[in-house]
């Protein structure tokens, strides 16, 4: 019988999950527990890099992403879920892998000077956040990952994942790390309710979390073509943020809406309500098996230290690997 592959993946605990996450990772990880040995992990370390200055919502944002996963579909009988520092080896092996990897692979990845630019109100001038493409190898490596979903945007840090297994495998003269590939997501775009990217920090995201009330007033609220004044003039989907939405929550009739939004046969508040239906179906089994879960903390607790004994049973294995080929072991 031929050997699942391995896949890791983590988010990071920095806020609540919103559509971007469902539909840009959880939906594709939901897919990939069927056919892959698969560790998910909620990289807490990571969340540090960036929010080190205030960790009060750490604990209450971890509680909450995993129960977005298991709401969403996650499985823990057919996936490892763990939090990444219940699992110690992930920063030993961060450790023994900064010892060789040249700083000019940390500065040159792009995110590190785009985070820096954007998240100027911060002090990231800090060895943890120059650091983390490192320890996000140190992540993948440690269960011998073969393939890695991410966005397009992720494509660099598996890159950087690659070239350092490369370098352990030729200093140490060993076969060890695998080069893990990219499973890249297809990722559904979706703006924020005001058209813009969809974040946090604008107050314009639609939460997994969101009760079903709250989903249709947001809908009510997006922005729609400015050069529509009158319900009957012809609109420009283009530029329509909830025409954006149905070509992810509609796509057997988004060439129908379309078609009567250029005809001005449709209002933006008829158009509006018939998404508010379709994107609260599709939101509604997931909202119900949050609100079974949203009192089960030692539930929770319990997915989270078992799955950390399962991550660590594997960490373990591969690090008493890793001292040896680094000539540590006695």
């Amino acid at each position: 019988m031929e050997q699942q592959k391995i896949v890791f993946s983590g988010m990071r605990p920095t806020a609540r999950l919103q559509l971007g996450n469902l539909l840009g990772a959880l939906d594709n990880w939901v897919k990939l527990q069927h056919n892959y040995r698969c560790f998910f992990c909620v990289v807490d370390l990571h969340a540090l890099t960036t929010a080190y200055e205030d960790t009060s919502e750490l604990q209450e944002n971890t509680y909450q992403m995993v129960i977005d996963w298991l709401a969403a579909g996650l499985d823990p009988e057919k996936a490892v879920i763990f939090r990444q520092s219940d699992v110690k080896e992930h920063a030993e092996l961060h450790l023994l892998l900064s010892m060789f990897t040249p700083l000019s692979w940390l500065e040159r990845v792009p995110t590190y000077k785009d985070q820096i630019e954007q998240l100027r109100e911060k002090n990231l001038a800090t060895y943890g956040f120059l650091g983390y493409p490192l320890l996000m190898a140190a992540d993948i490596l440690l269960y011998r990952a073969q393939a890695v979903p991410v966005g397009e945007d992720q494509i660099p840090h598996v890159e950087i994942t690659r070239e350092i297994a490369r370098r352990f495998n030729y200093l140490y003269g060993t076969k060890f790390f695998p080069e893990p590939e990219v499973l890249l997501n297809k990722v559904r775009l979706l703006p924020g309710i005001d058209g813009r990217k969809m974040s946090k920090s604008y107050g314009n995201t639609i939460n997994m979390s969101e009760p079903p009330d709250s989903v249709r007033k947001k809908v009510s609220q997006m922005i729609t073509d400015p050069g529509r004044i009158r319900k009957n003039d012809p609109g420009n989907p283009d530029v329509c943020t909830v025409f954006a939405f149905h070509n992810v929550f509609s796509p057997d009739d988004v060439a129908a809406v379309a078609d009567v939004c250029r005809k001005g046969e449709i209002g933006c508040v008829q158009c509006k309500k018939m998404l508010a239906d379709r994107l609260t179906a599709y939101l509604e089994p997931i909202y119900e098996k949050r609100l079974a879960l949203e009192g089960r903390r030692d539930y929770i607790r319990d997915i989270l230290r078992e799955g950390a004994k399962r991550a660590s049973a594997v960490a373990a294995e591969t690090m008493e690997q890793v001292r040896a080929a680094m000539n540590l072991n006695l």
